[in-house]
């Protein structure tokens, strides 16, 4: 089996309600979609974060796959593994676009789900987490924002049946506190996350976690920029830190390790660059006694999928993700169905979805009216 095409497409799906977080307010995501046709007439998918910038590296990796076989990953990745050096993020996500793809392709030609050929099912439902912003009160006074903010989750969380909530934290740390009581207050039974994305400083979050020490939160997630930053608090502060910003590759795993800056790390196909990164994250967490979950950066269908396979074959990731596919207002595949608070491992073969081409040509139309939407 060989390569004989690949397609590129950017699309922008537009979210249900604006999201906001410490660094932007965003009403819709840009995400670059592939699609690797084989000479046995077997397809299939990838999708990955971000738009053209990622598009535009895609399209110049997907030269080198033409003609060879998408079960030649290693090959592929060891040939391209200065790619993210040069191109960070960006070119993380590119090379995840086709990985994920690939592994689809794999999928569909043997019969098997993605999440068989990863080691096997050890559950079959993956829990998300309710994602708040202070966007979801609309209107309301900074002094009744708390309150407004707890009664919207309350409401999300008991029509959606969420067991976790995040809160997405600002710069204003002394708010951000303020709310987290009152969602503790409003539900004391649930997990419950806050992620500034650094806007903290080192002081700012040893006092704010020392302050929500009482709250029993499942962990801070990066309230202060880089890995001894974190170090610092984490000496100090009895809640659990995870990462989704200071250890976002392979080299600064053991830099994390000894400095004990961590206790979480949030993995991402998508930003580490394929599956089979993701898993040997996974081990590298397991071997040190790390906690590990998984980051959400916006992903449509394709991309949860792959998401959730990984989950289903991987037995540290046993928290409820963070995953933004139910704020997305449509999709580019028959949709993935939210219920009791969780996702469905898809079970056929590859990623075990079905890509709507209509909808892929019409959001693909769309971002070439409008453009990326850029962060």
């Amino acid at each position: 089996m060989k390569i004989t095409d690949i397609d590129v497409r950017v699309v922008n799906l537009p979210l249900v309600n604006p999201f906001t977080s410490s660094f932007e307010t965003k009403t819709g995501e840009t995400r670059t979609v592939v699609r690797i046709r084989t000479d046995t007439g077997v397809e299939g998918w990838g999708e990955t974060m971000w738009g053209r910038p990622v598009a535009s590296i895609v399209r110049t990796l997907a030269e080198d796959l033409i003609g060879t076989s998408p079960f030649a990953l290693e090959a592929f990745h060891r040939k391209h593994h200065m790619v993210p050096f040069f191109y960070g993020y960006l070119g993380y996500a590119a090379l995840a676009a086709l990985d994920v793809a690939c592994w689809d392709v794999v999928g569909r030609a043997t019969g098997q789900s993605l999440t068989d050929l990863l080691g096997g099912p050890v559950r079959e439902e993956v829990p998300l987490t309710a994602l708040v912003t202070r966007a979801d009160a609309p209107g309301a006074a900074a002094e009744d924002l708390p309150r407004a903010l707890a009664e919207h989750t309350r409401r999300v969380v008991e029509e959606g049946g969420f067991r976790a909530v995040k809160l997405k934290g600002t710069r204003d740390v002394g708010g951000d506190v303020a709310i987290l009581r009152a969602l503790r207050t409003a539900l004391p039974e649930v997990n419950l996350r806050v992620d500034p994305n650094a806007a903290w400083s080192v002081p700012d979050s040893v006092r704010a976690g020392i302050a929500l020490e009482e709250l029993d939160l499942e962990y801070l997630e990066d309230p202060c920029t880089g890995i001894e930053g974190m170090s610092q608090v984490r000496a100090r502060v009895r809640i659990p830190l995870c990462t989704n910003m200071c250890v976002v590759r392979f080299e600064e795993f053991a830099p994390a390790v000894r400095l004990g800056a961590v206790d979480v790390i949030h993995g991402d196909v998508y930003k580490w660059g394929g599956i089979a990164a993701t898993k040997n994250l996974a081990a590298h967490c397991e071997t040190f006694g790390l906690g590990m979950n998984l980051h959400s950066g916006g992903e449509l269908g394709i991309a949860t999928a792959a998401h959730l396979a990984v989950v289903a074959s991987t037995p540290v990731l046993s928290r409820a993700i963070d995953s933004m596919y139910y704020l997305h207002a449509d999709d580019i595949i028959e949709p993935l169905t939210l219920r009791d608070g969780s996702l469905r491992v898809p079970t056929g073969p590859g990623l075990g979805v079905t890509v709507d081409e209509d909808k892929l040509r019409h959001y693909a139309e769309v971002n070439a009216r409008e453009g990326d939407l850029t962060r």
